[in-house]
């Protein structure tokens, strides 16, 4: 059994939030600098020039990406031989979220009793956070300061069985067409599909820590993927919807099986602001 302090977690959790808000990922970055090579909309080229250009100022200014900080999603996962001392793995959490917002000069953007005084809680905290049981004796955190923008336009639907890829491709098209510039093309774009409804939307939103170009390991998926990426850029809304061919930079797609009378499909969605960052510990 190897032991981990929730002081650790603190630290790396404040860290984390620190640097995904001001450093775009390389994977992300190098797929805006391809897109600006094949895009032939002129105002299009412009805004792309533009993403890299407040990139490079976030990156040498240290002033983050966007004003918008995004809600806390922390994805841990946990090794089943690892024991964590000296406090609760979530409190550890929110701790680092509180001190990395706090510390960072970040926007706190979360508001308590959601469907009535939404009064601010104040330090970013309580973070959206998933945990995970795997093998081993490690503990892997992964942070995403996502966006309200792009995260409203999250969508789910059940389709009947028989209606298949063609319902899945609609549905994500559909989504992004109806989202116009709303989620600040271009996206990167999560599809579940499968398992129950709170499973389909996890697995979406899991999907959004990949790296740019990665696939998944299922052929048919991975060929999903593709067929769904070619299909969104083909819709024309292009990078803050002013038309062209680059809508997304990608799709990423994961299943599980599901019950015979149900296909479960939803929809999460990242902004061309593709805040992500992980540590091991």
């Amino acid at each position: 059994m190897r032991e981990i302090t929730a002081g650790q977690i603190t630290e790396t959790v404040a860290r984390l939030a620190v640097e995904a808000t001001h450093f775009l990922p390389e994977d992300v970055e190098g797929a805006i600098r391809s897109a600006k090579t094949t895009e032939r909309n002129p105002l299009a080229v412009q805004i792309l020039e533009e993403i890299l250009e407040n990139a490079e100022i976030a990156r040498t200014r240290m002033l983050p990406l966007c004003q918008d900080t995004g809600s806390a999603v922390v994805h841990v996962e946990i090794g089943q031989d690892v024991h964590v001392t000296g406090g609760y793995l979530i409190d550890a959490i929110n701790e680092g979220i509180r001190r990395g917002y706090g510390e960072g000069f970040l926007r706190k953007s979360i508001a308590a009793r959601p469907f009535s005084a939404r009064t601010n809680t104040g330090d970013n905290t309580p973070g959206i956070i998933h945990t995970e049981i795997v093998p081993g004796d490690q503990l892997k955190l992964h942070f995403m300061p996502k966006g309200g923008g792009c995260e409203n336009m999250s969508r789910y639907q059940n389709f009947l069985p028989g209606m298949g890829k063609a319902a899945v491709i609609d549905f994500v098209c559909e989504t992004v067409d109806m989202s116009g510039g709303n989620p600040c093309p271009p996206l990167v774009i999560g599809v579940g599909i499968g398992g129950t409804a709170e499973k389909a939307m996890t697995m979406a939103k899991h999907t959004l820590f990949r790296k740019i170009g990665s696939r998944h390991p299922d052929e048919e998926v991975a060929a999903l993927e593709d067929e769904l990426l070619e299909a969104v850029n083909a819709l024309g809304v292009g990078p803050q919807a002013v038309g062209g061919s680059t809508t997304a930079l990608d799709v990423f797609v994961d299943t599980f099986p599901t019950h015979i009378t149900a296909l479960p499909v939803a929809v999460n969605i990242q902004c061309h602001s593709a805040r992500t960052k992980e540590a091991v510990l």
